[in-house]
């Protein structure tokens, strides 16, 4: 089943009038700083399938970098859900609990995302050594620029870290694991001139793939040189984003799991997952009945609302099998008994159209902004339906 964002979650739990208590909270002790604080756990869970967190928050040490290294906000949303979702295939949110990342901060992650230096370049610039920490290949700075894009293209455009803590004997929480993301550019996007045009280079999949394994062995070996992750199980998961124009986000290829005591990766287990954009002749060309069975929920909807055609999904498959399928429809209503309605009307349209086995989630919205949210879980009997006042 995909999994929504928590967000969300907790928010399609507030509809439904289940309201989450924090009353009912356990203090635990945490190390936060070289140093011993009361920490917070509340006891309600949103379900088995999500991590617990800790109060107070501790923002990630990175907060707000991924946004401008990312290109799409699908991108980003997945980057960030999928990667906690990755996270479940070595910590059990049964046992451990969830953290942004604390070890790397801005400037760290900005260092490694740039291009490693030449010695002369080094020399040019007045840096050290020390300073060429890039982990995107090397620009010459000479010659034909074009060549020099398509042979170095920047392949890494984000790291992203979680923390899991795990709780111990003496009520005490410490760090029990770490996941690590890079995010890989399908497009390489560069300028001959400043403020010129773009131009862009795709890159290859499996040479995209050989160079983030690359990058996740070296990105491995410095985090093995920080004190707090000498010793701790790192999980590193390769993600494909997509181009700039794209309206569906990329996609995790790859994952590996590197036990406390090793310094090297062994094992990568690819994944099989990918987006499409219904309709859209791609989907149709690979998944035809998906496609048919929308293409009926898109012309029920159009009758309801003649000349109107502005229904679109996104569509998550994981191994070929239809996971879940996100709906936008924007529409434009001349009164609230009317976004009741077709409301009413499109949560019908869900359960005898889509099987029950596929989340699905409709989003009505109008100039005015949300009109309603329909959401149904995989295998749910009936849909979560909120209208919007």
């Amino acid at each position: 089943m995909r999994k929504h964002s928590i967000l969300g979650m907790i928010l399609i739990l507030l509809l439904a009038g289940c309201a989450p208590s924090f009353e009912d909270k356990q203090e635990v002790v945490q190390d936060s700083k070289d140093k011993k604080e009361t920490a917070i756990i509340p006891k309600y869970k949103i379900s088995e399938e999500y991590y617990q967190t800790i109060l107070p928050f501790e923002p990630s040490k990175a907060r707000g970098l991924v946004v401008s290294n990312l290109n799409t906000r699908y991108d980003i949303e997945e980057f960030e859900n999928g990667l906690m979702r990755l996270a479940q295939t070595q910590f059990d949110p049964e046992d451990y609990l969830f953290q942004e990342g604390q070890m790397l901060d801005s400037s760290t992650i900005s260092s490694w995302l740039n291009r490693k230096y030449t010695d002369s370049q080094l020399k040019e610039k007045k840096k050290k050594a020390s300073d060429n920490v890039g982990l995107n290949p090397v620009d010459p700075g000479k010659g034909d620029i074009d060549k020099r894009n398509r042979d170095n293209p920047i392949y890494l455009a984000h790291i992203l870290e979680h923390n899991y803590l795990v709780k111990t004997k003496d009520n005490s929480v410490g760090l029990g694991g770490v996941v690590i993301g890079l995010a890989l550019n399908s497009v390489h996007y560069y300028q001959k001139e400043a403020f010129g045009a773009t131009y862009e280079k795709t890159i290859d999949s499996k040479k995209l793939k050989q160079e983030g394994e690359k990058i996740a062995a070296e990105v491995l070996k410095r985090l093995r040189k920080m004190d707090k992750l000498k010793n701790v199980p790192i999980t590193i998961a390769l993600f494909e984003q997509n181009e700039k124009s794209s309206v569906v986000p990329g996609n995790f290829i790859s994952y590996t799991n590197i036990d406390k005591n090793s310094d090297s990766i062994g094992k990568w287990t690819n994944l099989d997952e990918e987006y499409f954009l219904f309709p859209s002749a791609a989907a149709e060309k690979k998944y035809r009945d998906d496609v048919n069975t929308f293409t009926n929920f898109k012309e029920d909807v159009e009758e309801y609302f003649p000349n109107f055609n502005g229904v679109i999904g996104r569509a998550f498959y994981m191994d070929d099998q239809l996971q879940s399928l996100n709906i936008d429809i924007p529409i434009q209503f001349y009164g609230n008994s009317e976004a009741i309605g077709f409301t009413q009307y499109v949560a019908g349209l869900i359960m005898e159209r889509f099987p029950n086995y596929i989340a699905v989630q409709v989003s009505i919205t109008s100039v005015n902004g949300p009109e309603a949210l329909i959401v149904r879980e995989a295998n749910q009997d009936e849909p979560t339906v909120h209208i919007y006042e």
